[in-house]
């Protein structure tokens, strides 16, 4: 029986996948003004590598895509470290 074979019954459990497209370091202030509809500018564009992680391990690596008017990431490669 493969490894694929053994885990074929965890197929459906739902397991939380993390994408960060970026961090921002902001003041007290610049919280306080935010309100529905602001902006926070972020240093990541469409075409950029970024990390995939399901429960804080690193899954795969993508990239962000833009989809109509929806930012995506698209799957470029899994990571195969143990």
């Amino acid at each position: 029986m493969s490894s694929l074979e053994r885990i074929t019954h965890y197929a459906d459990v739902p397991i939380d996948i993390d994408v960060e497209l970026d961090r921002r370091v902001l003041t007290v202030r610049d919280l306080l003004d935010l309100e529905a509809g602001s902006v926070i500018k972020l240093d990541r564009s469409a075409g950029e590598n970024i990390d995939v992680l399901a429960g804080g391990t690193l899954l795969a690596f993508g990239e962000i895509v833009i989809v109509e008017d929806t930012i995506g990431v698209r799957i470029t490669d899994f990571n195969e470290e143990d």
